[in-house]
């Protein structure tokens, strides 16, 4: 295999990952292992507490509802429970939504030696 074949099967990889819209971006195994463990644990945070927040919208008697009603009381507003409902289901929902993007945005990493996918490799399955 020449140079000029390895940098054009380069390319091709290039264009069918393009094609697919995903670039994986190869580190090291430390900061791999480090990304991998924390994008899991941001996601799987922010869907529980995505799903406390839905819960409170739909409660009325949501612990984290008598807090926030608490805290406002205390300050010295009050606000209708529809509002309330609406503003902690959209919050709920947009925690949900930031702990699928850091995940998605976790599993574009790979580690040196990490093979590609099936998809990726040029390799035909013997499946069949």
């Amino acid at each position: 295999m020449t140079d000029s074949d390895a940098t054009d099967s380069t390319a091709d990889a290039e264009v069918r990952s393009s094609r697919r819209g995903r670039r994986d971006i190869v580190v090291p195994m430390r900061l791999y292992k480090t990304v991998t463990v924390f994008s899991t644990l941001i996601a799987v945070t922010s869907v529980v507490l995505g799903f406390v927040f839905l819960d409170a919208a739909t409660l009325q008697v949501s612990a984290l509802r008598a807090v926030i009603i608490g805290v406002l009381g205390f300050v010295g507003l009050t606000v209708a429970d529809g509002v309330l409902s609406t503003v902690l289901a959209i919050v709920g929902l947009g925690v949900i939504a930031f702990g699928s993007v850091v995940y998605t945005i976790g599993t574009r990493f790979r580690a040196h030696g990490m093979g590609k996918s099936q998809e990726d490799s040029g390799e035909d399955s013997n499946n069949g």
